[in-house]
């Protein structure tokens, strides 16, 4: 493939770390595009500003930094027209999202994998206006996020999510909330919800059935307050068929839109960024942005999978 004109957005900290991997991504891709921007990052919201005001005057846009560098260049991304296709150069902690795409994880060998053309048109999801990539999440998996220590993160990479999960864990506390979805209200009580596009949770594949990111639903999975255990187990890797015999600790719902409303607010995780509160009103975006995808998933389920089990659209299990 070649593009006239494409933009690269990386973000400081990630290029400065990454530099050789940069040059790598430079070097492979340079052949092929006849204008290419370097664009460094140097403030929360400079991703989201950049691809906004500028992202509709390329063909290509490459982003390299992490899963908070893609939520915000992604959010800008979305609102430019023409929306360029994106490619992500994996530079964080985590990569979630680049996983879901099976892309690789070394930033020089993703650069090349854009040259080979896979393209999939992909959804992203709403979250009060927001756009996120990956998931939604309120209760237990936002306290796991505040919870991280970042000099921690900088030393232990995905060990301190693990770490502060089992902090959090022995904090969890329940809270009420009613859940609309495309085919009932769930009013109850739980731990924990979690709404997905993306397969990948802290590095963990997330045990939903096919590949989410162009079936046009969301995954969500309401987590009650027993049995806390089982449930991360399932959320980490898991096999979802157990949700079925968890006595009602785990319910799993497929929905295009969903509004969750709690008596208190709580804050909410998008992609790991935590600025919203509830209400939410969340909704999937079908094939709304071109993402570049990795060789495993041409071969695998990410084109053309069909979902393997399906959920219960029974009201709530208390």
């Amino acid at each position: 493939m070649r593009w006239e004109k494409a933009m690269l957005v990386y973000n400081s900290k990630a290029g400065k770390e990454k530099a050789g991997q940069l040059g790598d991504a430079v070097e492979a891709l340079a052949g092929e595009i006849g204008e290419l921007t370097l664009v460094q990052t140097q403030n929360p919201g400079d991703g989201e500003k950049i691809c906004r005001e500028r992202g509709g005057q390329f063909d290509l846009l490459l982003l390299l930094g992490g899963d908070g560098t893609l939520h915000e260049c992604i959010n800008g991304a979305a609102a430019a027209d023409p929306a360029p296709e994106i490619a992500i150069l994996p530079g964080g902690t985590c990569n979630d999202f680049a996983r879901t795409l099976r892309l690789p994880l070394q930033i020089g060998r993703a650069a090349e994998e854009v040259l080979a053309g896979r393209l999939l048109d992909t959804d992203v999801g709403t979250v009060n206006g927001r756009i996120f990539t990956n998931f939604v999440g309120i209760g237990l998996i936002t306290d796991t996020s505040e919870n991280i220590d970042s000099d921690q993160k900088e030393r232990m990479g995905k060990l301190s999510y693990f770490l502060s999960t089992l902090r959090t864990l022995r904090q969890a506390e329940p809270f009420r909330f009613r859940l609309t979805h495309d085919e009932g209200i769930v009013d109850s009580e739980a731990v924990m919800i979690l709404a997905a596009n993306g397969r990948s949770l802290g590095t963990a594949k997330l045990p939903f059935p096919g590949e989410g990111v162009h079936d046009g639903q969301l995954d969500v999975l309401i987590v009650r307050e027993a049995g806390l255990s089982l449930a991360w187990q399932v959320i980490n890797g898991g096999d979802l068929t157990d949700y079925r015999e968890s006595g009602g600790v785990i319910e799993y719902i497929r929905t295009s839109a969903l509004r969750i409303e709690t008596d208190e607010p709580k804050r909410i995780d998008s992609d790991g960024e935590i600025y919203l509160e509830t209400p939410a009103d969340i909704a999937v975006l079908p094939s709304k942005l071109r993402f570049f995808y990795g060789p495993e998933a041409a071969a695998g389920s990410l084109i053309g999978g069909t979902p393997a089990i399906e959920p219960e659209s029974s009201g709530p299990r208390l």
